[in-house]
C-alpha cells in the first residue's frame, strides 16, 4: 500500500509536462485496449461466419437456393457470405442478358467478388493502423517525459550547495514512471497488432481461395 501511495504521490507532484505525458499515455492505453477487444471480437465473428458458410456451401445445396437464403437477409451479410452473394448476383444478372458470352459472365462475377473481398478486408483492417502507431510512438512519448523530468531534476540541483541522493531520487523516479507507462501502452498494442494482422492475412487468403473455387464452379456451369 505504501508503494502505491508513493507512486501516486510522485505522479501528482510531477511537473506539468510529465503529468500531461502520463495522462496522454493513459488515455492512449485505454483507447488501444478498446480497439484490441473490439477487433478481436469482430474477427472471431468473421471467422465463425466463414466456417458456417463453408459448411453450407459444400453441403451440396443448390447455389440458387443458397443465394435466395442470403437475399432474404441481405443487410446482415458479412465476409464470405457477401463475397458469394455479390458474385452470384452479378453472374445471374449477366446470364439473363441474351447473347452474353459465358466468359464475360465469369469475369463479371469474379470482379464483383474481388470488389466485395476488398471491402471486407478493409473493414477488418480498420483501426489496425492506430495500434501500429501506438506501438511505435508510445515508448518515445514516455521517453520524452522521462528526459524532461530528469532535466528538471538536474536543474534543481544547480540551486543547492550540496546534492544528495534523496534530492535527486524523487525527480528521477517520477520521470521513469513516464517511460514505464509508455511501455505499458506500447507492448500490448504491438502484440495485438501482429496477431490481428496475421488473422486478417489468413482470412484474405481464405477469401482468395474461395473466389478461385467459386469461379471454377461458375465456369463449369457456364459451359454446361
Amino acid at each position: 500500500m505504501d508503494t502505491d501511495l508513493s507512486l501516486i504521490k510522485l505522479m501528482l507532484e510531477a511537473s506539468i509536462v510529465v503529468q500531461l505525458v502520463m495522462i496522454g499515455l493513459f488515455v492512449t492505453s485505454i483507447a488501444s485496449w478498446t480497439v484490441i477487444i473490439h477487433k478481436r471480437f469482430s474477427i472471431r465473428q468473421t471467422i465463425k461466419i466463414a466456417d458456417r458458410f463453408d459448411e453450407q456451401f459444400w453441403s451440396g445445396v443448390e447455389l440458387i437456393e443458397l443465394y435466395n437464403r442470403l437475399d432474404r437477409r441481405q443487410e446482415l451479410l458479412k465476409g464470405m457470405e457477401m463475397i458469394f452473394y455479390s458474385g452470384f448476383k452479378e453472374y445471374g444478372r449477366r446470364k439473363n442478358v441474351e447473347g452474353t458470352d459465358p466468359r464475360e459472365m465469369i469475369e463479371g462475377a469474379e470482379r464483383s467478388m474481388r470488389t466485395a473481398l476488398v471491402r471486407e478486408i478493409d473493414d477488418m483492417e480498420s483501426h489496425l493502423s492506430f495500434l501500429a502507431t501506438v506501438g511505435s510512438t508510445s515508448p518515445y512519448i514516455g521517453l520524452f517525459g522521462t528526459v524532461w523530468g530528469i532535466m528538471n531534476s538536474f536543474r534543481a540541483l544547480g540551486t543547492v550547495q550540496q546534492a544528495t541522493i534523496s534530492m535527486v531520487a524523487p525527480g528521477i523516479a517520477e520521470a521513469l514512471i513516464a517511460t514505464a507507462m509508455g511501455l505499458f501502452a506500447a507492448i500490448p498494442a504491438v502484440i495485438a497488432y501482429n496477431r490481428l494482422v496475421h488473422d486478417v492475412e489468413r482470412m484474405n487468403n481464405r477469401y482468395d481461395n474461395f473466389v478461385e473455387e467459386f469461379s471454377a464452379i461458375l465456369q463449369r456451369q457456364g459451359r454446361s
